[in-house]
C-alpha cells in the first residue's frame, strides 16, 4: 500500500470529526407526544422563564377565596379530570400554573354549557369566573401558549410521520480499506452498506421486521504470497454477496424478513429472509457482535458456530434478559421455497442449534451451544468463511463440495469487569463427515476480546480481539489430503468514536500472521476506516 493512503489513513478520522461536528446540527432531535394534566404542568413549572410578578412566586393554598372559589366550580360543573386519578384534590396547595390549568378546564366547560343554555350558569359563578381570569391573567396566557405550540408540534409530527404502526430505522455505512504486505496485489476500495428496516407490532409485545439492503460491498479476500489464491481470513465484518463484483452493484434487495412473538414461557422468532442467529440469540461478544459498530474483521464478530446455513427457520428462546438460565433451539433451512427433490423444508441444506446459557452472577455469561449440519456442492461451508478455504481439503470444506454432515461444539463466554471494560472469547470444535463416503475431519479455533468503552471519551470504544482462525487439525478416509501444517494468527484493533448519537467512525487494523496456517505465505495488513451513519 502506498504511504500516501496510509498518511491520509492516519488523518482521516481527525478529518472526519471534524466535518461531522459541524453536521450535528442537520440533524433533528427527536420529539416525544404526550398528553397535558395538572400534574404534569406542575412538573413544567419548575423550569418557567424569568418572573416578572413576585406574585407568581405564591402558590395557591386551601385557605385562599380563589382556590375555594374554583373549588366550588369544580363541586358544581365537574370540569376537572386533569389529575391522574381524576380527582381534584382540595388539601394540598397548587402552583399558580397548576391552579391555572383548573381554571382553564372550567372556563372551557362553562362555555360548552353556556352555548347549550344559558341559564344553566348562575351569574354569580359568571363574576367568579371573570375575577379568576383577571387575576390569573398571565398564567393562562403561558399556559394556552403552550397549548397551541404542543398541539402545532403534534399536527406536525402527524403530517411527516412514516406510519401510525410501523418504525422506520436506517443505516449507511461508508467503508475506505486497503491492504499491505509483499504480494498481497490488492487495490485500496471505498465501498458502501444502506440498511432500511421497517418494525411494527400489533399486539405491544411483538414484532414484524422488513429490512431492505443495498451494496457494493463484496467479499473482501486478499491474494497470499505463495502464489495459491486469495484468502477469506481478511474478510470483513460488513461484506457479502459472494466475489463476483460485477452482480454486487447497489442492487435494493429484500434482506430480512421475520415475526417475533411469545408462545408461553418462549419467545419464538420465524424468519421468511435470512435467519441469522447472531440476531437471534445470545452471541456472548456484547461490544463487537454488530456489523455496523462491532468488530472490523468477519471472525471477530463472534464464533463461527453460529454462521449456520441461512434462509428460513424458527427460533426459540425461554427465558428473559434477567434470568440466570436460557435455553435456546433453531432449525434454520436455506432452500426452504424449493420443492424439486433434495431440497425443501428438511431436504436440503440445514442446520439444528441448541444452545444453554447459564449467569452464575450478573456480571458473567457462560454459554454451551451444539450445531448439527448439513450442506452440499457450493453450499459447504462448515466454518462460515473464516478459517483456511484455498486447499481442495480446508477448514472450509474438508471434502470439497462433498455432502458433508457437521457436529459443531462450541464453548463461549464474556465477563463484565467493570462498567465499562468487557472481556469475552470463544472456542469451537468440529466434527465432519463425508455424508457418502469415509472421509472423517476435525477442525478446531478459539478467539478473547477486549472491549473498553467511554475510552478517551463517552461513548467511545477501543477494542482487542485475538485467536486462531479455523483450522484442519485432523482428517482422513480422502486420497492425498493433508491437514494445516502450521497455525495462523489474527490481531485486531479498532477505535469506535462516537461523534454524536447518529454518526460513528472507526479506524481499524487487522493482521493476519501464517495466512491459510502456512508460514510459507506472508503476514497481511488491512486497514479500514468505517464511518456509519444512523437515522
Amino acid at each position: 500500500m502506498t504511504k500516501l493512503f496510509w498518511n491520509v489513513f492516519k488523518l482521516s478520522p481527525i478529518v472526519l470529526a471534524a466535518t461531522f461536528f459541524t453536521a450535528n446540527s442537520a440533524f433533528a432531535g427527536e420529539v416525544s407526544e404526550k398528553s397535558t394534566s395538572v400534574a404534569e404542568l406542575s412538573v413544567e413549572s419548575n423550569n418557567i422563564g424569568q418572573v416578572t410578578s413576585v406574585s407568581q412566586f405564591s402558590d395557591v393554598q386551601p385557605t385562599d377565596w380563589a382556590f375555594q372559589a374554583l373549588q366550588s366550580l369544580v363541586e358544581r360543573y365537574g370540569c376537572i379530570a386533569g389529575y391522574p386519578n381524576g380527582t381534584f384534590r382540595g388539601n394540598r396547595a397548587l402552583t399558580r400554573y397548576e391552579f391555572a390549568a383548573g381554571l382553564n378546564a372550567c372556563l372551557d366547560r362553562i362555555n360548552e354549557l353556556i352555548a347549550i343554555a344559558t341559564e344553566r350558569v348562575g351569574s354569580g359563578d359568571l363574576e367568579t369566573l371573570k375575577r379568576l381570569q383577571e387575576e390569573y391573567a398571565a398564567e393562562l396566557a403561558t399556559l394556552r401558549g403552550r397549548v397551541d405550540a404542543l398541539e402545532s408540534r403534534s399536527a406536525k409530527l402527524e403530517a411527516n410521520q412514516f406510519s401510525t404502526t410501523a418504525k422506520l430505522k436506517g443505516e449507511a455505512l461508508f467503508a475506505l480499506t486497503d491492504t499491505f504486505g509483499n504480494d498481497t496485489d490488492s487495490n485500496a476500495t471505498f465501498s458502501q452498506r444502506t440498511r432500511l428496516s421497517i418494525e411494527s407490532s400489533f399486539t405491544g409485545k411483538d414484532k414484524l421486521q422488513a429490512r431492505l439492503q443495498a451494496r457494493n460491498t463484496g467479499e473482501f479476500k486478499t491474494n497470499v504470497s505463495t502464489g495459491a489464491g486469495a484468502t477469506r481470513m481478511t474478510r470483513l465484518g460488513f461484506d457479502g454477496g459472494g466475489d463476483d463484483f460485477s452482480k454486487i452493484n447497489n442492487n435494493i434487495e429484500l434482506d430480512k424478513l421475520n415475526y417475533a412473538f411469545n408462545l408461553g414461557p418462549a419467545r419464538v422468532q420465524v424468519d421468511a429472509v435470512n435467519a441469522e442467529m447472531q440476531e437471534n440469540i445470545n452471541v456472548f461478544n456484547p461490544v463487537f457482535k454488530s456489523s455496523g459498530g462491532g468488530a472490523i474483521s468477519r471472525y471477530g464478530r463472534f464464533n463461527p458456530i453460529y454462521r449456520v446455513p441461512g434462509g428460513s427457520g424458527v427460533t426459540a428462546t425461554i427465558g428473559d434478559k434477567n434470568s440466570p438460565i436460557k435455553l435456546s433451539g433453531a432449525y434454520t433451512t436455506s432452500n426452504a421455497n424449493n420443492s424439486s427433490n433434495g431440497n425443501g423444508i428438511f431436504n436440503g441444506d440445514n442446520a439444528f442449534l441448541g444452545q444453554l446459557e447459564f449467569s452464575p452472577i450478573k456480571a458473567l455469561d457462560l454459554g454451551v451451544t451444539y450445531v448439527r449440519s448439513f450442506s452440499d456442492g457450493d453450499e459447504v461451508n462448515i466454518t462460515g468463511s473464516t478459517g483456511s478455504s484455498l486447499a481442495d481439503n480446508s477448514a472450509r470444506r474438508p471434502f470439497g463440495k462433498d455432502a458433508t454432515t457437521s457436529n459443531h461444539y462450541g464453548v463461549q463466554a464474556a465477563l463484565k469487569l467493570n462498567k465499562t471494560t468487557t472481556l469475552a472469547g470463544w472456542y469451537g470444535f468440529v466434527d465432519a463427515d463425508q455424508t457418502n463416503g469415509s472421509g472423517d475431519s476435525e477442525v478446531q479455533y478459539w478467539a478473547a476480546t477486549l472491549g473498553m468503552k467511554d475510552f478517551g471519551a463517552k461513548g467511545n470504544v477501543l477494542g482487542l480481539i485475538f485467536g486462531q482462525p479455523p483450522k484442519l487439525t485432523q482428517i482422513s478416509g480422502v486420497a492425498n489430503a493433508t491437514k494445516d501444517q502450521d497455525t495462523s494468527y489474527h490481531l485486531e484493533g479498532l477505535y469506535n468514536m462516537k461523534l454524536n448519537d447518529r454518526i460513528s467512525v472507526t479506524p481499524g487494523l487487522l493482521v493476519i500472521f501464517n495466512p491459510e496456517h502456512n508460514e510459507a505465505n506472508d503476514t497481511i495488513y488491512v486497514g479500514t476506516l468505517r464511518t456509519t451513519f444512523k437515522f
